[in-house]
Order: structure tokens, then C-alpha cells, then sequence
């Protein structure tokens, strides 16, 4: 009920926004125009630089209004650029505003918004207006002009043409709304360098944040774990010593009970330790992959198999990245999937790897549904990685991890 209410939400806002945005799409489109024409006039003078970084200011802020107006109404969410930097100086100032990408591509958008704009109202509402003439057409006709006609088969066409046009309106006005999406995608939000730098400082974050409470984990373990079991050790040799040498001689059975403690204490603490170390760098690791990667599969619980496609060997911290990706999506598909087989496939080709695991389990599985699959794809981003996932309802799951074998 809820996806069918933001359907027609959607459908709803098309047509505002084909009849809403044509004042907008003409404000723009004669600006953009008007600083085009204005802009050649003036270069030759001293007035043109100055009046071309004032107009590409005002690109910005319209480009802004536009973007605004295709989020509320077409439900298209363009992320909004990041704003200009303020040096010092008027003219460092006006050479940040001449050579900011955002403002031309504004100022582009503001002129191709014109003619999609007029189409887009035409579609909405002058066509349906003479959709309702045509098919009105018998009756107009009868009413202002009685006495038989000339050509009775304009009376019999216009209704029928009527009826096919207006069919088609909807579908124009739906055609006509996808480009007003995809041109706003393209043009009004952050140029692609912009959005790569805040991507890369987002991820950035994410990884400092997820090294920054791995280390409080192991900090937080050595303490109440580690240390603990090291301290009680102490204790127990310590009581081993006081056994040897009593006044009556070395209390043997004593001496025996506490060193087979002590040697309990020892292989919990070497387990714990593991168990903290397993986390850091898997030692299965420093052969690669084609040697990590099956001894991870043979332990799921899910019956994997295997295949690899791996000539050349990538970077260590591409690899483990790789197999803790594998190591989590192999967990999800034991936890969450209920699938009777899953598949492992890792190949390396042009530069790229590629680790792709299968499961034929119930499917559903999207990014922010939990928290899992959420961390995974911001953990590779943090190494210039993707994650993709391919999860109809019912299965198969396909998720799809990409990285650059070097980095």
C-alpha cells in the first residue's frame, strides 16, 4: 500500500511538474539566453568578466531552485554540490567563480530545461485540451453550424484520433519526466571530481572510524580477557613456588594440582590470543587468496564451491579486504538466507578483481536493511571497491564485490 501511495505520489508530481515547471524552465532558459548574449557582447570590454562570474552566481542559484523543484515533485534526489570556496581577494575570488564547473553546468542546464519545459506543458495540458476538442468535434460543429456537412468522415475520425491521442499522454508525459531526471542527475549535481573527493573523504571516515573501535575491542579484550587470565597464571605459579618449599618438604600433590592449572591457564590464554589475532590478519592470508579462500569455504556450514581465476596476485590490503568480504557474505548466507548451496567466484582481469558469492536461499537482501551489508560496501569503498547486489524476492542472491588489484 505504501510503494502503490509513492507511486501515485510520483505520477501525481509529473504532471505539477510539467505544468509548475514551465514558468521556471522560461525564467531560466531566458536567462541563461540573456547571459549567452549579453556575456559575447561585453568580453571585448572591461565589463565582461566581471558580469559573466555575477551571471554564473545567479546559474548557481537557479540551478539550485530547479534542483529543489525536481526532488519534491519528479522524487529525483540530486545531491547537492558543495559550495564555493572564499579566497581572499576579489580577483581570486571571481577566478574560483569563472572556473566552477557546477555554475556553466547550471547555466547549461538552464538552457536545454527550456524546450523540455514547453514540451512538458504542451504534453500536459495543451494536447489534452485539444484531445477534448476532438473529441468533442461532432458536437462543436452541430451546435455552430446545423445543415448536413460537407465531408461527414472529419465527424467520425475526430472522435476516435481524440481518444488515441489523449491515450498517448500519459506515456509522453512519463517519457518527458525520465529526461527532466537524467538531465538533472547529470548536470546539477556534483561534477564528478567533486562527488570522487566526497566519496573518498566519506570513506575516509568510515575506515578511521572502524579502526578506531577495532582497536578499543582489542584494547578492551587484552584488558578483561588477556591480562586477566595472564594475572591468574601469575597467581597460580606463584602458589606453585609456595608449594615447593614448605617446612615439611614439597607438597607434591599440591604442586601437581596447581601446575595442571597452570597449564589450563596457558592454552586459554594462547586460544584468546588467537582468537584476537584472527581478526588483525588471517596467517591463511600470506598465501593469497587461492589459499585463504578454501580453507574459508570448506568451514561454512552452507556447501560452497569454489572457483578461482587469479593469475596475478593483488595488493595485501586488496586481498584482505576481499576475504573478510567473503567471510561476511558467507556468515549472511548461513544466518540469514536459509540457501541449501551457495558459490564462491574470485577472478582478476585488466587491473580489476572481482569476488562474487551466490546463494540459492529466499533473496531480499539490500543495502540499509541491516547494518551488514551497509558497513561491507562503505569497508571497500575505503579501498576504491564496489559492492553491487542482486536479490529479487524468492533468490537468487548474487552480491558482487569489486576492487583494483593495485592500489
Amino acid at each position: 500500500m505504501a510503494e502503490q501511495r509513492r507511486y501515485l505520489s510520483v505520477r501525481g508530481g509529473e504532471w505539477a511538474f510539467a505544468v509548475v515547471g514551465l514558468p521556471l524552465a522560461l525564467l531560466g532558459g531566458a536567462y541563461a539566453l540573456a547571459v549567452f548574449y549579453a556575456g559575447t557582447l561585453l568580453s571585448l570590454t572591461v565589463f565582461g568578466l566581471p558580469f559573466v562570474a555575477a551571471a554564473l552566481r545567479g546559474a548557481r542559484g537557479l540551478g539550485a531552485l530547479h534542483r529543489q523543484l525536481v526532488g519534491r515533485l519528479l522524487g529525483e534526489r540530486v545531491e547537492a554540490p558543495a559550495r564555493l570556496p572564499r579566497p581572499a581577494g576579489v580577483v581570486a575570488r571571481g577566478r574560483v567563480v569563472l572556473t566552477d564547473p557546477i555554475a556553466w553546468r547550471s547555466l547549461l542546464y538552464l538552457v536545454l530545461r527550456l524546450p523540455l519545459g514547453v514540451l512538458g506543458f504542451a504534453a500536459a495540458v495543451a494536447v489534452p485540451l485539444v484531445c477534448g476538442w476532438l473529441i468533442g468535434f461532432p458536437l462543436w460543429v452541430r451546435l455552430l453550424e446545423p445543415g448536413p456537412r460537407p465531408a461527414p468522415w472529419m465527424d467520425a475520425a475526430s472522435t476516435p484520433l481524440g481518444l488515441v491521442v489523449l491515450a498517448a499522454v500519459p506515456g509522453a508525459v512519463r517519457a518527458l519526466s525520465g529526461v527532466n531526471r537524467r538531465l538533472a542527475r547529470l548536470l546539477l549535481g556534483p561534477a564528478r571530481a567533486q562527488r570522487r573527493v566526497r566519496e573518498l573523504e566519506t570513506a575516509r571516515a568510515t575506515l578511521l572510524a572502524q579502526n578506531n573501535d577495532e582497536l578499543r575491542r582489542l584494547e578492551r579484550d587484552l584488558h578483561d580477557g588477556t591480562q586477566a587470565r595472564l594475572v591468574a597464571l601469575a597467581i597460580t605459579l606463584s602458589l606453585a613456588e609456595d608449594a615447593l618449599a614448605p617446612a615439611a618438604g614439597p607438597d607434591l600433590a599440591r604442586l601437581r594440582a596447581l601446575m595442571e592449572r597452570a597449564r589450563g591457564q596457558t592454552d586459554d590464554t594462547v586460544t584468546e590470543l588467537r582468537r584476537l589475532t584472527r581478526g588483525i590478519h588471517p596467517v591463511t592470508l600470506d598465501g593469497g587468496l587461492g589459499e585463504a579462500l578454501p580453507g574459508l569455504t570448506a568451514t561454512s556450514p552452507v556447501p560452497v564451491t569454489l572457483h578461482l581465476d587469479l593469475p596475478e596476485r593483488p595488493d595485501h590490503v586488496v586481498e584482505r579486504a576481499l576475504y573478510f568480504c567473503a567471510a561476511e557474505l558467507l556468515t549472511n548466507v548461513a544466518k540469514h538466507s536459509a540457501a541449501r548451496s551457495a558459490a564462491v567466484e574470485a577472478s582478476a582481469t585488466d587491473g580489476r578483481v572481482v569476488l562474487s558469492v551466490r546463494d540459492d536461499g529466499r533473496g531480499g537482501a539490500a543495502l540499509g536493511v541491516g547494518t551488514g551489508l551497509t558497513g561491507l560496501a562503505e569497508r571497500l569503498a575505503a579501498v576504491d571497491g564496489a559492492l553491487r547486489i542482486d536479490s529479487p524476492p524468492g533468490g537468487p542472491t548474487v552480491v558482487t564485490a569489486e576492487l583494483p588489484t593495485r592500489l
